[in-house]
């Protein structure tokens, strides 16, 4: 049930957020899944009952649905239609390079600390990269560019 739930709400989520990304903007969604990914994650770190790791996947899947296919939408945005093709390639490659090195980061660290430290380190990491993208990332959508 758990390992359902989240792709479950991802992929449902993702109908609703994929539009309200061109009505809202692209920043404010980016940086409030990734945020929500990281408290889902702190979720999970501290919970030891199934009700609590399923609210925990439902937020993480929803904060999943809040990213994804913003991301995608942004480099879109930005990317000129002669060389968008190759721009997502290389997001790809960056994004599924650092499922790698996640995989690794958390094997070590649970290794090393146990499985509630390698889920707070992904944590940590995840909502760092909100924050940089709240301060670094200008807003692309061409109707939400001002004063983002």
């Amino acid at each position: 049930v758990l390992a359902a739930v989240y792709p479950a709400v991802w992929g449902l989520g993702q109908l609703v957020t994929g539009p309200l990304s061109d009505r809202w903007g692209r920043k404010h969604l980016i940086t409030a899944g990734m945020l929500l990914q990281a408290a889902a994650l702190a979720l999970v770190a501290v919970a030891d009952t199934f009700t609590v790791w399923l609210v925990a996947a439902v937020l993480l899947g929803a904060g999943t649905a809040m990213v994804y296919p913003t991301l995608l939408a942004t480099i879109g945005d930005v990317a000129h239609p002669a060389w968008r093709a190759r721009a997502v390639g290389v997001y790809r490659l960056w994004r599924d390079g650092g499922f790698a090195v996640g995989a690794l980061l958390g094997g070590i660290v649970a290794d090393l600390w146990g499985l509630r430290a390698a889920v707070w380190v992904v944590a940590v990491l995840t909502a760092l990269s909100g924050i940089v993208v709240a301060v670094r990332m200008y807003e692309t959508h061409s109707n939400r560019k001002v004063g983002a």
